[in-house]
């Protein structure tokens, strides 16, 4: 635990816990935004010290109605800003560092994941907040990587310790975002760049699109609380995540080594299906969710907790602002980032 950690006693927040749920911090009834952005500066402390306690944490009951007034909390919730980097998913960006949640269809659910954790750098936290809350489903649901870390089957989890984990991307104008999209660059010589800097292994296909490599770390450390977590997106973006029928189609498009998205253990190794399964189980057992209610906030240290998204029906709007950037060098990770496999 850290040192602001254990200063503030957790009694000085209305904090409730329910089985199944994140967290809930119940604001006092204040008059409007300016009362409600003064409480929360005058107990940011006590905030954030629960955020890394608890992993995640809704705030609900101040009057947040649309993007400025989730900007206005975020800077003094999370005044440090990170940006978002190579990009996997298509979002609305509002400007000054506010973005939708995802604008992926609403039928699709988005599955635990820590963001970013293919980066060499990336947010230590997120903030989300509800503008326009869902009819049915729609919950951006979290779990604790920590105790995720210690439910992972001990083979499998000796495996990612020593050998960590491999991203193969394939950029598509057809499937997954292109290129320059992700890299927010026209010029293939500035991918090449960046690609060289943070250590991820290139190539351009016959055809102009690229395909990328990078080694990761599996688990990390929090640099504040000496946690370890279970810090990738192994199972998220493994082939045997995806629904039978859509990766049959995607095989047969773009072949074994074209999909959008796919993971290996850090050595080069695939998982059986069953492997994988029970990684997503475990996910799923770790998995709280809270129905959204307009006005709400929710912290996530992007660390030691996973988020994700259940499909809903209705009008949607949650924005997300990333900040607190953290350094991969910083968490004392398992394995050292490659651009190839491990020991090639």
């Amino acid at each position: 635990m850290s040192p602001t950690a254990q200063a503030v006693p957790a009694t000085d927040l209305d904090v409730r816990r329910e089985p199944g749920k994140p967290a809930v911090l119940v604001v006092p009834p204040v008059d409007d935004l300016d009362a409600g952005v003064a409480w929360v500066t005058a107990h940011r402390a006590a905030i954030r010290a629960e955020l890394l306690r608890s992993g995640s944490l809704m705030i609900r009951g101040l009057p947040v109605t649309d993007t400025a007034d989730f900007a206005r909390v975020r800077d003094v919730l999370m005044p440090q800003r990170t940006g978002y980097r190579e990009k996997a998913t298509p979002r609305t960006d509002f400007g000054e560092g506010v973005f939708s949640s995802t604008d992926l269809p609403a039928a699709q659910p988005i599955r635990l994941h820590n963001e970013n954790s293919y980066t060499l750098d990336f947010p230590g936290t997120l903030l989300f907040g509800c503008v326009t809350a869902p009819e049915t489903g729609g919950a951006t649901t979290v779990g604790d990587m920590r105790e995720a870390l210690r439910q992972i089957p001990a083979d499998l989890r000796e495996r990612f310790e020593t050998y960590g984990w491999l991203l193969v991307r394939n950029f598509s104008e057809l499937a997954g975002l292109p290129w320059h999209k992700s890299f927010g660059t026209e010029d293939p010589a500035g991918v090449e760049e960046y690609c060289r800097e943070n250590v991820i292994g290139h190539e351009w296909l016959p055809d102009g699109e690229l395909r990328t490599r990078q080694r990761r770390s599996a688990i990390v450390t929090h640099p504040l609380t000496g946690e370890r977590s279970w810090f990738n997106h192994y199972a998220f973006w493994n082939r045997h995540t995806l629904d039978a029928d859509v990766r049959e189609v995607l095989q047969e498009t773009y072949g074994e080594d074209g999909l959008p998205f796919d993971t290996y253990v850090g050595d080069g190794s695939a998982l059986t299906a069953d492997e994988v399964a029970a990684i997503n189980a475990v996910y799923d057992r770790v998995t709280v969710r809270e129905t959204w209610q307009e006005g709400d906030l929710l912290m996530v240290d992007n660390i030691s907790c996973a988020h994700g998204r259940e499909a809903f029906t209705g009008a949607r709007k949650i924005l997300v602002a990333m900040g607190d950037p953290v350094a991969l060098a910083d968490c004392a990770p398992q394995t050292a980032p490659a651009a190839t496999p491990y020991g090639k």
